[in-house]
């Protein structure tokens, strides 16, 4: 049995997704990144992804939200929203930071799990996937710092400036890749050689809120299909991003059959939570918490019985 443990983007949302395996990882009194032989993740997903290849704890990433979350999205008086307008809501200083003081120098070649985090080049357009040297080809990224990657896969259009990489600018992973499942699982058929029969998917999702249709069914005829309206709310962005989201996990569930695709993705209401809205974390960590305990028994017979076996990398840094 090969089991992915697939983790989506969404902010200072990944607190869930932390607090969701850090609870996971108390009850099993043993790192979670064990279990699993491929670790996917996107923009804060990808974050997460690096500090449990890493060797992080779970409680470790848990903190890392908690303690250095308000920081990075400190937004403190209007002077800051008005620099939306021109400039990134936020510096990526604070987050260089906190990614230096938890990752160090560390390189991708230090993970001991297979990574594979999403990023795109704008210099060529092109899809940009970083990845540990788990296959023969892969003979590159492994070198590149893993605050360089992190800082790569969560440059948020908007949030947070474009990351450089020797001279080639990145952009968040998430804009294409924001539920990375559907990558995960070709890249263990495809490259892995790993058969589909036997592959088990645990996807992590940062909460969902549905899209609100009331006020279109209540609309007179066109009223909201203009610019101003679509962008109002950045309703348009929520589109793209939940249909990507979706597809990715149907696809996945396609390739290697719903039975085998775990989703953890809690509904809530409109509005509860945004990506940089740092003052909820206590509340997504309570979610986090709640979900575990929900899902732990049925997770545990999927993935938390047996240890997957060590990861051997073709490439190492020493």
């Amino acid at each position: 049995m090969k089991k992915i443990l697939s983790i989506n983007g969404g902010g200072i949302k990944g607190t869930f997704a932390a607090a969701f395996l850090a609870s996971i990882e108390d009850t099993l009194k043993s790192p979670v990144a064990d279990y699993f032989d491929l670790i996917v993740g996107s923009s804060t997903g990808g974050i997460i992804a690096l500090g449990l290849g890493l060797g992080l704890s779970g409680n470790d990433i848990l903190n890392f939200y908690r303690q250095e979350g308000p920081n990075i999205f400190a937004v403190n008086n209007i002077s800051k929203y008005f620099r939306w307008i021109f400039t990134s809501k936020f510096d990526d200083q604070p987050l260089k930071q906190a990614l230096h003081k938890s990752f160090e120098d560390k390189k991708l070649g230090d993970s001991k799990k297979r990574l594979i985090i999403p990023s795109l080049s704008l210099e060529t357009g092109d899809l940009y996937l970083y990845k540990t040297a788990h296959h023969p080809r892969l003979e590159f990224d492994y070198k590149v710092k893993a605050v360089d990657v992190a800082l790569a896969t969560s440059a948020a259009p908007t949030y947070f400036p474009i990351h450089q990489i020797k001279g080639t600018p990145f952009i968040d992973g998430g804009v294409w890749a924001n539920n990375p499942t559907d990558i995960a699982i070709i890249e263990a058929i495809s490259v892995l050689n790993w058969n589909k029969s036997e592959i088990k998917v645990l996807n992590l999702g940062c909460t969902y809120s549905p899209f609100d249709v009331e006020k279109l069914r209540k609309s007179k005829k066109n009223k909201y299909s203009g610019i101003f309206q679509w962008a109002k709310g950045r309703k348009l962005l929520k589109v793209f991003m939940e249909s990507q989201e979706k597809a990715s996990l149907a696809k996945g569930q396609l390739l290697v059959g719903k039975e085998n695709v775990f989703h953890i993705n809690p509904v809530v209401p409109e509005g509860r939570y945004s990506l940089d809205n740092a003052t909820e974390i206590e509340s997504l960590i309570g979610l986090g918490q709640e979900k575990a305990r929900e899902a732990f028994p049925d997770l545990k017979n999927a993935f938390f019985q047996i240890k997957a076996d060590d990861f051997v990398p073709y490439k190492t840094l020493r």
